[in-house]
């Protein structure tokens, strides 16, 4: 007799745990979970046989069993939100009586210090608008400055033109002071241009590395005298223009060298210098190519020669930048600046 075995029934398919639908477009679902699979009944299977051995013998087939239910749990509910805080109402000011607050005055302290540029740039400013002076004036500014110092003399250390002309290289931005710290050893080891060669960079710089910008004012005290040894024979020539094609000589320097070693009536503005001429308006003017200029067409000839280094040291000494002692001044009679301290 044939075994009879009855088919399963179809399961769901399920896709990502939801029931696909059917041709009929229905899908199960039970209090918001989804049914993932459905159980297969167990089919069963009778099996009869003649008579073995005087027994009987029988089968059981069991088709299957059924799957476990799957679905998603209800989401938790979201926390409650702490209770509001009652706003509270802001402080009342105090009523006012109606009288000013009187504010204390900040204690006196010393006056903003003033660098050399700020008070150039003042003096120059200053200079604009200043009666200009006569020419008995000028003239009388200069007789003052002869009788007080016939010959004055510039403050770096030199002893002949070359020196000189690296001292004044050395210079730029710094004190004359630190200029003779430096130079002292350094001429010592070196005071020709073939020495100066021979000697090389870098123990030039280490010579006058107490200097600001040592490193650049070392290769040009070394490269000038390179260039007067190829183009001068060594020797420091006399003219403007070849002065200032070497390397770190403008027109102030080559008009010190021109005057102190040369004995040239040039007028070398420096910061003291443009200070001077803007601050009493002897010849005031916004560059020192115009101050120079100014100068030279006003002063005296037979002044020229001495003329830059009496306003140079006035000004470094007496007519400072920041501090100008007018109550030591010579020509402060004379001087149109009108914040004159005594």
């Amino acid at each position: 007799m044939p075994l009879k075995i009855t088919p399963p029934k179809p399961s769901v398919a399920t896709e990502d745990g939801v029931p696909k639908t059917g041709p009929a477009g229905t899908g199960a679902a039970k209090s918001g979970a989804v049914k993932s699979a459905v159980s297969a009944p167990a089919a069963k299977a009778k099996t009869g046989g003649g008579k073995t051995g005087g027994g009987k013998t029988g089968a059981k087939a069991t088709a299957g069993t059924g799957a476990p239910k799957g679905g998603a749990k209800a989401p938790a509910k979201l926390a409650a939100k702490p209770a509001a805080k009652p706003a509270t109402k802001p402080a009342t000011k105090p009523a006012s009586t109606g009288k000013r607050r009187q504010v204390a005055p900040p204690p006196p302290g010393p006056a903003p210090r003033r660098n050399k540029a700020v008070a150039n740039a003042a003096a120059a400013a200053h200079g604009k608008t200043l009666l200009a002076w006569s020419e008995e004036e000028i003239a009388e500014a200069f007789a003052r400055f002869e009788a007080q110092d016939p010959e004055p003399k510039g403050e770096l250390n030199h002893t002949d033109a070359f020196t000189l002309l690296v001292a004044v290289v050395l210079s730029a931005q710094a004190t004359d002071t630190g200029v003779n710290k430096a130079t002292t050893g350094l001429f010592a080891a070196a005071a020709t241009p073939a020495a100066m060669v021979t000697l090389g960079e870098e123990e030039v710089a280490r010579h006058i590395r107490t200097l600001g910008l040592y490193r650049g004012k070392a290769k040009n005290v070394v490269e000038l005298s390179r260039l007067l040894l190829e183009r001068h024979a060594g020797v420091v020539p006399r003219d403007r223009e070849a002065l200032e094609a070497l390397p770190g000589v403008g027109r102030k320097t080559a008009n010190v060298v021109l005057n102190i070693a040369f004995g040239a009536p040039t007028i070398a503005v420096d910061t003291h210098l443009f200070r001077v001429a803007n601050r009493t308006g002897l010849a005031p003017g916004p560059t020192p190519l115009a101050v120079e200029l100014g100068l030279e067409a006003r002063i005296p000839d037979h002044f020229k020669l001495h003329a830059h280094h009496w306003l140079i040291l006035h000004g470094r000494y007496i007519c400072k930048a920041t501090k100008p002692e007018c109550g030591r001044c010579i020509i402060a009679d004379l001087c149109r600046w009108p914040e004159k301290r005594f």
